[in-house]
């Protein structure tokens, strides 16, 4: 792969995962309620998801994989349920459990791998990203092998820096409300926002 073939991935890829979604909002979400001790089995299953996505593209795949549309739906409203559980948990949560300095209660992580799996592989954006607009950037029918591994690698990178900025901006922005009455509404908040990227999810065609 040529740097400047690569350069043009990772900035596509920046735009297009950088622009706040279901998925971000969900993320966000989770980390201004509980903190960023248990969002990792999140982020990693959307990246596995998302290089799941781009080895179909290269490998000319993926319009076998969208005929496995039903699947991926099945998924995808699966992953929708336990975001609104998440949601529920986060807007009946008690305020005053938080005491200031305290480790963030950690949750399932098998469940937030599995959320993150179903926001990415039932997502038709990030589908069509990979589908559709990734031909228009590289000639996948030239990608080698190493080509390939040089894609995955500029695609880990670049939603690394995005996502883990997202975690980072909202991990400072949890710190600012320390009062029970401040934790309520940030969790009923986030609660919130869990809720409509569920309904945002669910209603992406």
């Amino acid at each position: 792969m040529t740097l400047s073939s690569l350069l043009l991935f990772a900035g596509a890829l920046f735009l297009a995962a950088g622009s706040p979604g279901p998925s971000i909002a969900a993320l966000v979400a989770r980390v201004m309620s509980r903190g960023a001790g248990d969002v990792l089995p999140f982020l990693a299953a959307m990246w596995i998801g998302e290089a799941i996505w781009l080895s179909f593209a290269v490998a000319g795949l993926t319009v076998i994989a969208a005929s496995y549309q039903p699947l991926f739906a099945t998924i995808k409203w699966a992953g929708c349920l336990y975001l609104l559980y998440l949601a529920y948990k986060m807007w009946t949560s008690d305020a005053s459990d938080r005491e200031e300095g305290a480790l963030p209660e950690s949750r399932s992580a098998l469940g937030m791998f599995f959320t993150g799996m179903a926001v990415t592989m039932g997502n038709p954006k990030i589908m069509l990203f990979y589908a559709a607009l990734l031909p228009t950037l590289i000639d996948l029918n030239a990608v080698t092998m190493l080509g390939w591994i040089e894609l995955l690698a500029v695609m880990l990178v670049t939603l690394a820096v995005v996502d883990i900025g997202w975690v980072l901006l909202a991990n400072k922005a949890r710190r600012l409300f320390r009062s029970p009455k401040a934790v309520s509404i940030v969790n009923k908040t986030g609660a919130a926002a869990m809720a409509a990227a569920a309904a945002a999810i669910a209603n992406k065609a």
